[in-house]
């Protein structure tokens, strides 16, 4: 059984955060430590802790998870210059919190890689 991270609690609302969109699905707030001007995480509502751990049936869900960022880069005013979006999975990747979550960032030129 996954366990329940900060993004659980952001979710459902028991710890204060920028949120910029939610839904049945997912759950889109702004990151608390930003790497460009615009850095917004989308999340699964469903915790799924890694891209390894993803199953057929959530195939729904990511793919929603693209939409609401093109709606959000929308929103921000960043779909005409540009964004990018990632996604990390595991230690050596970078990922942080065992929740699956997509960066959409921008408002910037962001290079070839951002670190």
């Amino acid at each position: 059984m996954a366990q329940e991270t900060i993004f659980s609690k952001i979710i459902r609302k028991e710890i204060p955060s920028d949120i910029v969109f939610q839904d049945d699905k997912v759950t889109a707030f702004r990151d608390i430590s930003p790497q460009a001007p615009t850095h917004i995480l989308i999340i699964p509502n469903k915790l799924i802790p890694t891209v390894n751990d993803v199953q057929e049936e959530d195939e729904i869900v990511l793919g929603h998870m693209m939409i609401v960022a093109a709606k959000i880069a929308k929103q921000e005013g960043i779909d005409k210059s540009g964004y990018r979006l990632i996604v990390n999975c595991n230690e050596d990747a970078g990922q942080e919190v065992f929740h699956i979550h997509m960066h959409l960032l921008g408002g910037k030129k962001l290079g070839r890689l951002i670190g």
